[in-house]
Formats: structure tokens, C-alpha cells, sequence
């Protein structure tokens, strides 16, 4: 789960409350929006696809470049080579576009179109906050938040173990309540995250690892968008009905 690989590596650098990158954030910000919107273009390019024949194919060889793009734009933004690390994150980014489009279009169908718009603004509005709130949180609050974060992190990673292995032995059907419970799990997660992100990218990178900081962002936010689609599935039931 490339979204949560260093995680629990950043929980444990920032329990000093030292700033070692005093103006990270605002130099990976850019770099959060530009990712969101070649996520976009990725998403419309799946879209476009996705009744040719050429889509199944293209979506597994996505996913496979996507998990080798994450770790080594990871490796090298985290070393401050931005110049290696900045065309690897666009790469990165309009991949897990493409490989979003298959939730967006059933959401579409499942939900309704709006249902897009309503997780993209409940995401905007929880950075917004998250960016007041998470850079103002005292050491004891984001150190406390921090660890109960990672410790989610474990347990939600646990459950979608046993939900994929559980829908291999029943055939791709998986109690509804399952669904709805790890998708309400994973919303919350990832809005907690998304305040811990604010306050561990100072505490974690120099101002020279702003891409490394970009990417962090983005996955949580990526992931957060993901997990309210999911639980707006789940509370329709799956879907409509009609």
C-alpha cells in the first residue's frame, strides 16, 4: 500500500519537535495541486478508455509501473534530487489517475455523477481546515494524533488483508457491513492524516525535500478522496437499486 509505506517512518521522525524544513510546506504545496491535476487528466484519459478492449491490459501494466514509479521518485525526492524526482512524480501522478477511473466511473453509475464533486469538495474542505489546524497543533496534540493515526493505519491495512482474501472464497462477495465499516474507517484515517501531514512535514524534511513532502500530501489526499467515494457507495447499499 504505497500510500502508507512511510508512514509510520514519518510518525517516528517527528516525535522530536525540532523544525528542520521551517518552509516545506509551503514549497510542496504547488506540487500537491500540479499532482491533483495530472491525476485528473490520468482520470479522463481512463475514462475515455475504459470500453475499449485496450483498457484491462493498459489498467495492469498501470498498476505494476505505478508501485515502481512510487519507489523510486520516493527514494530520490527524499535524497533531494528533485530534478530525478519531479518528471517520476508526473509519471506517477496521471498513472493513478488512470487507475482511479475504474472506482470514478462506477461511482458515476452506482451514485450518481454528483457524488464525484460532493467527495472532490469534502476533500478540499478537510485541506483547508487540516492547513489551519495541523500546523497550530501543539507537540503533545500532533505527537498524540500521530501515533493513534499509525496504529489506524495498521488496522485498516488488516482489514482490507482479510476483505480481499475473504472475497477470493466467496467469489467477490463480501458482507455489506464489512464495506461499510472499513470505508468509514479508512474516511476518518485519512482525515486524521491529513492534519498529522501538516504538522510532521516540518518536523521530517528540509526545505530541499519539498517533493518528497509533496508526495506524502498528495497520497493522503488521493486516499482520503478514495475512501469517501467508498463510503458513499456503501451507504447507497452498493448502488442503485432502479
Amino acid at each position: 500500500m504505497p500510500a502508507s509505506s512511510n508512514f509510520n517512518q514519518a510518525i517516528r521522525e517527528a516525535q522530536s519537535s525540532a523544525i528542520v524544513g521551517p518552509n516545506v510546506i509551503n514549497k510542496a504545496l504547488p506540487y500537491v495541486g500540479a499532482g491533483m491535476g495530472l491525476t485528473s487528466v490520468g482520470v479522463l484519459g481512463g475514462l475515455t478508455l475504459q470500453q475499449s478492449p485496450l483498457f484491462t491490459p493498459l489498467f495492469f501494466v498501470a498498476i505494476i509501473a505505478q508501485l515502481v514509479l512510487f519507489f523510486v521518485a520516493s527514494s530520490a525526492a527524499n535524497n533531494s534530487n528533485n530534478s530525478k524526482a519531479l518528471p517520476l512524480l508526473a509519471s506517477y501522478s496521471l498513472l493513478t489517475g488512470f487507475t482511479l477511473s475504474g472506482i470514478i466511473a462506477y461511482a458515476a453509475i452506482a451514485i450518481g455523477p454528483g457524488s464525484i464533486a460532493t467527495a472532490a469538495l469534502a476533500t478540499g474542505i478537510t485541506f483547508i481546515i487540516a492547513s489551519y489546524t495541523g500546523q497550530r497543533m501543539s507537540d503533545n496534540v500532533g505527537q498524540a494524533l500521530s501515533g493513534a493515526v499509525g496504529l489506524g493505519m495498521i488496522g485498516l491495512i488488516i482489514a482490507m488483508v482479510i476483505q480481499i482474501i475473504g472475497s477470493v472464497f466467496t467469489g467477490g462477495g463480501m458482507p455489506q457491513g464489512l464495506e461499510l465499516l472499513i470505508a468509514g474507517f479508512g474516511t476518518v484515517l485519512f482525515v486524521g492524516m491529513s492534519f498529522v501531514d501538516f504538522y510532521t512535514m516540518p518536523r521530517r524534511y528540509n526545505d530541499d525535500q519539498y517533493l518528497a513532502g509533496a508526495l506524502g500530501m498528495y497520497l493522503t489526499y488521493i486516499n482520503l478522496f478514495v475512501f469517501i467515494l467508498r463510503l458513499m457507495i456503501a451507504l447507497q447499499g452498493g448502488g442503485r437499486r432502479d
